[in-house]
């Protein structure tokens, strides 16, 4: 069987047009959603080299939309790049905040070990550039703002116990 054939064993068309869909409106400003980091990684365009972020939305009426963040820490204005270290900071703070302890400028692997997989909540905003639309990430927090003080205690106490974690095997090629 032809891989380029349909379920119904027809051939495929090429001359055809097709929508994949995907054209989601942005979620609302201010909203607030619970969410992960699936995807965190050093990433560069012409020139500009940032974290990318990519967060998932864990429940909801947004469930699994993704949202994409760059986080300039290295941005030559220093202005912006202190306003990104911050957020990065508060990120890595919800997250188990073993990136801030450890006090280095993280690497792709860090970044993956450290910020991926762990619930928080954010608040989006809209951008607009040229009538595209999209969603940035306006704040971040734990999931439960009432128990933040003892989240705190918590994460502060894992800081001073746990060093930021290299755990990984290098013979994983990948």
């Amino acid at each position: 069987m032809n891989f380029f054939t349909t379920s119904d064993n027809q051939a495929i068309q090429t001359n055809q047009s097709f929508d994949l869909g995907g054209g989601f409106d942005p979620i609302p400003n201010n909203t607030q959603l619970k969410v992960l980091i699936d995807e965190a990684k050093w990433a560069e365009y012409e020139g500009d080299r940032y974290i990318s972020l990519r967060w998932m939305v864990i429940d909801g009426e947004y469930k699994n939309r993704k949202i994409f963040q760059k986080v300039r820490v290295l941005d030559n204005d220093t202005t912006k790049a202190d306003k990104a270290k911050t957020m990065l900071a508060a990120i890595d703070s919800n997250a188990g905040g073993k990136l801030l302890a450890n006090g280095v400028m993280p690497d792709d692997m860090a970044l993956g070990l450290n910020l991926t997989n762990k619930p928080m909540a954010i608040v989006v905003a809209i951008w607009e550039i040229d009538g595209n639309k999209g969603n940035w990430v306006k704040a971040v927090s734990p999931l439960n703002a009432a128990s933040q003080p003892q989240q705190q205690q918590q994460q502060q106490q894992q800081q001073q116990a746990a060093p930021m974690s290299t755990d990984y095997d290098p013979e994983i090629g990948f």
